[in-house]
């Protein structure tokens, strides 16, 4: 009997799972994601899948993670402090192509340098100013290195982080080691990413090994990648840009698995996010422009997946515009005030008592803030130093923790980095206070939304009659919030197109009024055509009343709240590498080599050189990953132009992927 345990570390929850022979869930169980010490979560939530199905720790053969927290950590902004290096550019280029935003303030250094595309020096490197800049900026977390034409010739590249490596003692990522593809400003977003997110899948990854060996489990670690895939931790930790997406595309391969579905769209509601994708003809399809996410476009494989910042944590905001007022949620998560309460109630309910008694509603009530234990605040500013002195080791309502209006910036950055959590109503408080959640504190949600209740609109009515009247707008709006996020996704994955963007074509008149079944002169009638796999723990309590609205089967499997700790154990071990052979002349063909590049006077010798070094770099890179019984696949896309008659070679790029089943421990 193989046994195989399946790890899932979200926002809000970690999922444990083992599965028997690769064919049925055995035992499954979830703990409270511990942001502080992830292992904490992990080490409850398997402890207590093993004690409910009451095997031991050495009968487990493979052990696999996905995690949603690459994901949600650039989604909400978060993650170390880091620098761009970046040669060959112009300081202009900093302020296009999305880099300013991925920077989010943190340094930059734009120097001389760079290759051309054919793969020639177009400048030496400023060695120089690289070094002055390292010797002047302190505190970073990661370096992102990015070089204009690095996949033409990463020379430039490699000596920047050879340099800034031992200076520093930082990890450093270079763009070329992430994409083979051309466009060095969205290569230089991705590296930038990628160095943000360091730190924490590193931490997360360590922990969740130290965690398995304290508990006896001594079988190979994998990690899910973001197009479903399987890589080996050590690989999750140099690369992870490469879980973006991770726990989204664990889901997917977990509901293929749970249902069979041949065709259908897959929604899975978690705290932080709504991923939503289609399974089409059986497979999951991957995004060819690049994984999105948090407003950033990265040059990362991934499944074609749409996340929203929507979850059963996202802060509910309210609307007092117009006479009617309502609310809208996310993109943020927030600690619901029944968790924050659970964990500190006499402080919390002793405020919210006081907020009560009060006879307006004040800005901030509900929101409370507490320092996140074990993350380092290396290199923030005097005003964020303030708040965490102020705010020391306890929870603190913000109206104690705010003196002016300056200190809010503070605050924002402070929650941006990881370093403190605010609380707020959510999706989450709603459930208790219906009834539909019973997980925390349900008395300091109704407290909480009975507060919130009592603010005017436009009208000057109150906003909610009482705080099951709010409760219930809240749950209606993530019906409506995730109805549009399928839509969304339907439109896009249309064949034929519809002329307008999918976000219009969700929000357009005619669609809504069909789904509301219109009938005048004209009768309108708009549906999804085809099955919707909810998943998530929520997706039991919000996704029937989403169904209903789309007018569309809603399948909710049997462990629909842990198929994201399914799919991490479902899949196979796959490396992609890929590289370019180009013409700069006639008669010439240019491989371009980690090492260089290498001249041809015959396509097919430069063509048969890249496959062979790619077919080696995957088979060996996938084979110390743990993988075995690999197969590899070889593709061409060759380029060619049409001149004086006859077909001229101009580029071509080789992607090789190499495949297997990850090898099992022998007990």
């Amino acid at each position: 009997m193989a046994l195989a345990l399946g790890v899932d570390t979200g926002g809000t929850y970690t999922d444990a799972v083992l599965i028997r022979d690769e064919k049925e869930v055995i035992a499954s169980a979830k703990s409270l994601t511990t942001r502080a010490d992830l292992a904490i979560g992990v080490g409850k939530a398997i402890s207590a899948v093993l004690d409910e199905a009451q095997v031991s720790p050495d009968q487990i053969s493979l052990a696999s993670l996905s995690t949603t927290l690459a994901t949600n950590a650039l989604v909400e902004g978060q993650g170390g402090r880091v620098a761009l290096i970046y040669i060959g550019f112009r300081e202009s280029d900093l302020e296009k192509h999305g880099l300013k935003d991925a920077l989010k303030g943190d340094p930059a250094l734009v120097i001389s340098g760079g290759h051309s595309h054919a793969g020639g020096e177009v400048a030496p490197l400023d060695i120089q100013a690289l070094e002055a800049f390292l010797d002047s900026h302190k505190g970073i977390s990661g370096f992102a290195v990015a070089a204009q034409f690095a996949t033409r010739n990463p020379a430039h590249e490699l000596k920047a982080a050879q340099i800034i490596t031992e200076r520093t003692g930082a990890p450093v990522t270079c763009s070329h080691q992430l994409s083979a593809k051309l466009n060095g400003p969205k290569r230089a977003v991705t590296a930038v990413l990628n160095a943000r997110l360091i730190g924490m899948i590193d931490r997360l990854i360590g922990r969740a090994q130290d965690r398995l060996r304290e508990l006896d489990i001594h079988a190979p670690m994998m990690v899910v990648r973001g197009d479903g895939a399987l890589m080996s931790a050590e690989q999750a930790r140099e690369r992870p840009i490469e879980t973006i997406l991770s726990g989204p595309a664990a889901s997917i391969v977990g509901a293929r698995w749970l249902t069979g579905a041949e065709n259908a769209l897959v929604s899975d509601i978690g705290g932080t996010t709504t991923d939503v994708a289609l399974i089409r003809d059986g497979k999951p399809a991957i995004d060819p422009a690049g994984a999105q996410v948090g407003g950033f476009r990265t040059m990362v494989e991934a499944v074609a997946m749409r996340t929203h910042g929507l979850g059963g944590d996202s802060q509910v905001h309210v609307v007092t515009e117009g006479l009617g007022g309502g609310v809208f949620l996310g993109p943020r998560r927030v600690l619901p005030v029944s968790l924050i309460a659970a964990e500190a109630p006499e402080i919390v309910h002793a405020v919210l008592d006081e907020q009560l008694r009060a006879t307006t509603v004040g800005e901030h009530d509900t929101r409370f803030a507490r320092r996140v234990p074990g993350i380092r605040a290396d290199g923030v500013g005097e005003r964020e130093e303030v708040l965490l002195d102020r705010l020391g080791d306890t929870v603190l309502p913000l109206s104690s923790l705010l003196r002016t209006r300056m200190e809010n910036g503070a605050l924002n950055r402070l929650v941006d980095r990881g370093i403190v959590q605010v609380s707020g109503i959510t999706p989450s408080d709603a459930s208790h206070v219906l009834g539909k959640l019973t997980d925390w504190d349900g008395d300091a949600a109704c407290k909480a939304l009975e507060l919130i209740a009592r603010r005017r609109v436009g009208s000057g009515d109150l906003l909610a009659k009482s705080p099951e009247a709010l409760a219930q707008m809240i749950i209606d709006q993530l019906t409506e919030q995730t109805a549009l996020t399928l839509l969304e996704t339907a439109f896009a994955e249309e064949t034929d197109g519809l002329g307008l963007p999918a976000q219009d074509l969700a929000r357009h008149v005619l669609t809504q009024r069909g789904l509301s079944r219109h009938r005048g002169l004209m009768a309108l009638d708009a549906a999804l055509n085809v099955d919707v796999v909810g998943l998530g723990a929520s997706a039991p309590s919000y996704y029937p009343a989403v169904g209903e609205r789309l007018h569309c089967a809603m399948v909710l499997p049997e462990h629909a709240g842990v198929a994201n700790a399914i799919g991490a154990v479902v899949g196979r071990l796959t490396l992609r590498r890929a590289g370019t052979v180009t013409s700069p002349s006639e008669g010439l063909f240019r491989v371009h080599l980690e090492d260089g590049p290498q001249d041809f006077s015959e396509p097919d010798a430069a063509l048969g050189l890249l496959e062979s070094v790619l077919r080696d770099e995957t088979e060996k890179s996938v084979r110390e990953a743990g993988a075995e019984d690999i197969r590899v696949i070889i593709d061409r896309d060759i380029r060619t132009a049409q001149v004086e008659g006859r077909d001229v070679f101009v580029e071509a790029l080789v992607t090789v992927e190499a495949s297997g089943r990850p090898r099992v421990a022998v007990g």
